[in-house]
């Protein structure tokens, strides 16, 4: 079987050949859609490969035995396979028939049928090598409902014979991420009858780039085209970087219906000096005006409408323009509706009424019941009177409080939002919580006996009994299974067997903030009293603990990260700087870096509890704007004994636009993995006190900006095989589960009491995507 195949000698019946995004490229290619040139390196080069160089062996020799519920040994596997496939040397008849395509890319098709090879040399000699995409393309053998969308890596903007050989490569090695490999092990698919293919396909250095859907989202109106556009390469607009021109057709009479357009004084570019994409601003007479033609949007009006008809279901289309010429990157099915295509949308049901006199109203951020007597703690003096089983109710919580909180039946704040030091406390704790009631401090009285809905977000009078219907995954008696990890968040030590039990992958999240709290005295002042080693030993005792729970999972430490506020009024905090704003102010890694030997006593720590033989502790740090903080926190690590990546994992949590933006820097500085601190990145992002009652109504984690900037990084931590997680309060959200699992994300923390919530729609999430990839595929051989 041939090495090579052209994109004009695919279908859809080329599936074991070239996997499902090679046939896809081929069958628009000639459906007459104008996909940029290309070919395929197909499974069977790949097969080639591992079986003449004898590496087969070895790699199959490696996962026979693996157990791939043991983190440590999976990520140990995926390295070693890694370093096989990559040090071994390519077929010199595959690298020929490589090179050799490649540079025919270059070249007329009509020329290319007529010359001879003399006269092909002799052309190509005379003209740049083009940029190509690189792309994996996985297939099965004897396993038609196999689905492996999204798991191996694309390479774009490669240049020259020397990068695409290696780039080629990276994708055989993309077959064995830990990924990969633990989905292969739960889905029962053998790893010898998985291969891979390699898509190489020109990259469009467009002018003009965006989306369309074939179905208007918004509404689901079937009979509306919706497109949008931005200037340069589409990643801008796909990424949600800018807001894009928007225009809606009309798909019967391809008559525009109307024009939305917004400025754009931005783009990115591929630089074609360095090959790589760079960000440059708009010319002045582009400004504001309209980015596509009225004939450049009936084009490509008219050629969404011929995908559709081809595929037979409403469509998501990326396209890119270049001079006179458009072309289609991307075409699949729509899978954002608001309602199945074509189908009804089902009513909401509505939650019986409460017979009872609700007292104050605020927002439900941790579920349960809890009824007993009101104590008011209007400061720390107050902390004593509240005893077990009472419902603890002041303006906020802090830190100070965790102990007093433990023996609460409930909790009820004046102030905060999803995310504030009340919510994540209680959920963790498993105790029911309402926030933001604005005036619970007031309205409830001292000893009256109330009960706390913590779902409902409501306080009522007397102690009543509220029966709330099981969920359909507190019913599921089994375990499920997901391919995507579930963690958990985790801040006291004293939980640690509780949220072991859960049967949670690991801890996404280790808060070292809240757990420091608890034994009442600032880290900085003990630093400073020359405390230091007291500090190391009470980081390596509560660290440890947990550490110990989930031994073979992997625990993320978190370095230091408490607003001034938060720890003004623990023992040496009243130095704490005033500030303004806090959230925004003297926190995270800007302060580590400001206070060193802070985090220098961290890294000391978690070194001593390496050499306890608890190797799965990870370093992550927060707040990231710039690269120069990952490297210089890399220093200091490498100060305190530790090799980052090498001793320990060793990542950064994204919860700026900033560091969004710089994703792509920060990956090549040198990173194993990536997690969203989706709290800071919507309240950054929607300039949204989190913590700010009054605004809570616009706080959303699904906003479409948000949406936007976890799927721009996550494309690219792709790129660079950096492991994708989320640790925000967004990980405990059904909903946002689900539109994570279709991104591609590798792992979702949620909290303790969500943990089999999330586990359960995440198992739907994934079986949905392989009933949508095995019906597509069924539809692709017809």
């Amino acid at each position: 079987m041939a090495n090579i195949a052209w994109f004009k000698e695919l279908s859809k019946k080329d599936i074991p050949t070239v996997g499902g995004k090679g046939a896809n490229l081929g069958e628009m290619f000639n459906a007459g859609i104008p996909v940029p040139p290309g070919f395929v390196i197909t499974a069977e080069a790949y097969k080639r490969f591992i079986e003449s160089t004898g590496i087969d062996k070895e790699i199959y020799g490696i996962l026979k035995d693996l157990n791939v519920e043991n983190n440590e040994e999976l990520q140990a596997a995926s390295k070693k396979i890694h370093e096989i496939i990559l040090s071994a040397k390519m077929p010199q008849d595959i690298a020929e028939d490589v090179q050799e395509s490649y540079d025919n890319l270059n070249v007329n098709e009509e020329v290319f049928r007529k010359a001879s090879k003399q006269a092909l040399d002799i052309i190509r000699m005379g003209r740049d090598p083009p940029f190509v995409a690189v792309r994996s393309s996985a297939t099965a053998e004897d396993l038609p409902t196999a689905s492996f969308a999204g798991q191996q890596a694309t390479f774009l903007n490669v240049k020259g014979n020397k990068r695409l050989l290696e780039a080629v490569q990276k994708c055989w090695a993309s077959l064995f991420t830990a990924r990969a490999i633990y989905y292969r092990v739960k889905n029962n698919f053998p790893h010898e009858k998985v291969f891979i293919a390699v898509v190489v396909q020109r990259m469009a250095r467009s002018d003009k780039a965006g989306v369309i859907f074939s179905i208007n989202p918004m509404t689901n109106d079937e009979t509306e085209i919706v497109i949008e556009a931005g200037w340069g390469l589409g990643e801008s607009v796909v990424s949600g970087s800018i807001t894009p021109d928007q225009y809606i057709i009309d798909k019967e009479t391809f008559k525009i219906k109307s024009k939305k357009l917004n400025e754009q004084d931005w783009m990115y570019t591929l630089d074609p000096h360095i090959g790589y994409t760079v960000k440059k601003k708009i010319l002045r007479e582009k400004l504001n005006t309209q980015i596509l033609t009225d004939s450049e949007i009936s084009r490509l009006a008219e050629l969404t409408e011929r995908i559709e008809k081809h595929y037979g279901s409403a469509q998501d289309i990326e396209y890119a323009i270049e001079g006179s010429s458009i072309y289609i990157v991307q075409s699949r099915p729509v899978t954002t509706l608001k309602k199945p295509y074509g189908k009804e949308e089902k009513k909401e049901e509505v939650a019986p009424e409460i017979e009872a006199e609700a007292l104050v109203q605020g927002q439900g951020v941790s579920q349960g019941i809890g009824s007993g007597a009101v104590k008011i703690v209007r400061g720390i003096e107050d902390l004593g009177k509240v005893l077990k089983g009472d419902v603890l109710v002041t303006r906020m919580t802090n830190p100070d409080m965790v102990p007093t909180m433990q023996r609460a039946s409930a909790i009820v704040t004046n102030e905060g939002g999803s995310t504030c030091h009340a919510a994540i406390v209680s959920r963790e704790m498993g105790i029911p919580c309402i926030v933001g009631t604005e005036n619970a401090t007031k309205i409830l009285k001292e000893n009256d006996i109330v009960t706390v809905d913590g779902s409902a977000g409501k306080v009522y009078k007397g102690r009543i009994e509220i029966k709330k219907e099981k969920e359909s995954y507190e019913m599921e008696q089994t375990t499920v299974e997901t391919v995507t990890e579930i963690k958990v968040i985790m801040d006291i030590p004293e939980f640690a067997e509780k949220a072991a039990a859960t049967g949670a992958n690991g801890v996404g999240l280790l808060r070292n903030n809240l757990m420091l709290a608890r034994h009442g005295e600032h880290p900085s002042y003990m630093i400073r009293s020359g405390r230091k080693e007291q500090l190391i030993q009470t980081i390596i005792d509560d660290v440890s603990k947990i550490a110990e729970a989930f031994k073979g999972k992997p625990v993320w430490y978190r370095t230091f990260d408490a607003p001034t506020d938060e720890y003004r009024n623990l023992k040496g905090g009243e130095e704490e700087p005033v500030e303004a704003n806090p959230m925004m102010g003297w926190r995270s890694v800007r302060r580590s870096l400001d206070e060193p030997e802070l985090l220098k006593a961290e890294f000391e720590a978690i070194k001593k509890i390496h050499e306890k033989g608890l190797t799965n502790v990870g370093i992550m740090i927060p707040l990231v704007i710039s690269v120069e903080e990952v490297k210089k926190t890399k220093e200091i690590l490498k100060e305190a004994g530790l090799e980052p990546r090498k001793d320990v994992q060793f990542g950064i949590m994204v919860e700026t636009p900033a560091a969004v933006q710089i994703i792509k820097e920060i990956c090549e500085e040198g990173i194993d993995f990536i997690s969203f601190g989706t709290n800071d990145l919507t309240q950054f992002t929607l300039a949204i006190d989190r913590d700010n009652a009054k605004v809570q109504k616009l706080y959303n984690e699904k906003h479409p900006a948000v949406l936007r900037q976890i799927k721009h990084v996550i494309d690219v931590c792709k790129q660079y095989d950096v492991e994708t997680s989320i640790c925000g309060q967004a990980g405990s959200d059904a909903e946002m589960a689900e539109l994570l699992v279709k991104m591609g994300i590798d792992s979702i923390s949620a909290n303790i009491d969500a943990v089999k919530k999330i586990k359960y729609f995440v198992a739907k999430a994934e079986k949905k995507l392989m009933l949508e990839a095995a019906r597509k595929k069924e539809e692709f051989s017809l």
